[in-house]
C-alpha cells in the first residue's frame, strides 16, 4: 500500500514550505501532492516555484501530483487552474468540476476528495471521464468504502485520507479574516499566524472545529494509524497523510512502517491535538473508536 502527502493545507512561509518538502525529499512517502487548495491570495510560493519544487522531488523517487483549488471564485484563479490542468509534467489531482472539464478526456487524473463520490454510479461514471485514483470522501465508513469496493471499475485505484484535521467545507467568507474583524479582500494573510489553523471551541470549551481560512476543518485530528491493516484489507491502495507544523516526518515514518506490514511507533504525543476516527466507524465523526 502507498502512502501518500497531501497538499498543505494552511499559510505556511516560503521559507517553511521549501525546508519542510526538502524533509520531504528523504522520507518514506511515496506520492507527494502540491500545491495551493484553499486560498489563492496564498502565494509564498507561485504556480511556478510549485512546478520547480515538483521536478525537484520528482528527481528524489517520488511520485508528484498538482493539486488544484477547491473553489474557484474569480477569473485569475481560473487562469492558474487552466495552467495547471495544462502543465504536461505532472498528474493533476481535481478538487472540483471545472478542473475535471479541463482534464477529462484529455489526460488521467486524481479525482480528489471533494468531488463527493458517494456511490457506485459516480465512481464509474468519473472512472470513464479519465480517473486514474479517487480520494474516499472523508465522511465515509468503511461500510460504503466495501460497497465501493465491490463494484469499482478496472483501472482505477482508491486512496483514504488516514491523518490529519480533516477539510470539511469551503465558504466564499473568510472565517480568520473575519476572527480578526479584517474584511476578506484586506485580510492581511493573518492565515500566517497559525501554523495549524485557528482552534474554535464551543462555549463550554470544548474542542469544535479549526478556522483556516476559507475552509473550515475539525479541530481533532482524524487518525486511522491503526486501522492500516483493515485498510489493506478492504483493496485500498494508497492512505494519505496531512501535513502539520510539527512532528510531520516521524508522523510519515510511522505510517511508512505500518503500510509496510511493520509496526509503527505510536502517534501519542506527535499530533497537534487529540485523535479521532468516528466516520471511518459510521458514528459521529468526533468519535473515537478503539480498533477491534
Amino acid at each position: 500500500m502507498k502512502l501518500c502527502l497531501g497538499p498543505v493545507l494552511y499559510y505556511w512561509t516560503r521559507e517553511t514550505l521549501l525546508e519542510f518538502y526538502a524533509g520531504v525529499a528523504d522520507s518514506g512517502v511515496d506520492i507527494v501532492y502540491l500545491g495551493e487548495v484553499v486560498c489563492s491570495r496564498r502565494h509564498n510560493l507561485r504556480l511556478d516555484d510549485w512546478l520547480g519544487l515538483a521536478r525537484d522531488l520528482a528527481a528524489s523517487g517520488k511520485e508528484v501530483v498538482l493539486s488544484s483549488q477547491a473553489l474557484i471564485e474569480s477569473e485569475s484563479e481560473l487562469k492558474t487552474l487552466r495552467r495547471i490542468a495544462a502543465n504536461g509534467e505532472f498528474t493533476v489531482e481535481a478538487n472540483d468540476m471545472g478542473a475535471v472539464r479541463l482534464l477529462a478526456g484529455r489526460v488521467p487524473f486524481i479525482a480528489g476528495p471533494h468531488l463527493n463520490i458517494y456511490n457506485n454510479e459516480t465512481l464509474a461514471w468519473f472512472a470513464e471521464l479519465g480517473a486514474s485514483r479517487f480520494v474516499l470522501p472523508l465522511e465515509l465508513s468503511r461500510d460504503i468504502l466495501r460497497e465501493l469496493q465491490s463494484r469499482r471499475p478496472a483501472g482505477i485505484e482508491t486512496e483514504v485520507f488516514g491523518y490529519g484535521r480533516m477539510p470539511l467545507a469551503f465558504s466564499a467568507r473568510c472565517f480568520t479574516a473575519r476572527h480578526h474583524n479584517l474584511p476578506k479582500d484586506d485580510c492581511q494573510f493573518r492565515c500566517l499566524d497559525d501554523a495549524d489553523g485557528l482552534a474554535l471551541k464551543t462555549r463550554d470549551k470544548a474542542e469544535f472545529l479549526t478556522l483556516n481560512g476559507l475552509q473550515t476543518q475539525s479541530a481533532l485530528v482524524y487518525d486511522l494509524s491503526d486501522s492500516i491493516e483493515e485498510l489493506r484489507s478492504l483493496g485500498v491502495d494508497a492512505v494519505r497523510v496531512s501535513p502539520q507544523s510539527r512532528n510531520m516526518i516521524e508522523i510519515i515514518e510511522s505510517f511508512r512502517e505500518r503500510c509496510a506490514g511493520r509496526p509503527g511507533a505510536s502517534l501519542d504525543g506527535l499530533r497537534v491535538a487529540p485523535p479521532c476516527n468516528g466516520y471511518w466507524h459510521g458514528v459521529p465523526g468526533m468519535e473515537y473508536r478503539t480498533p477491534t
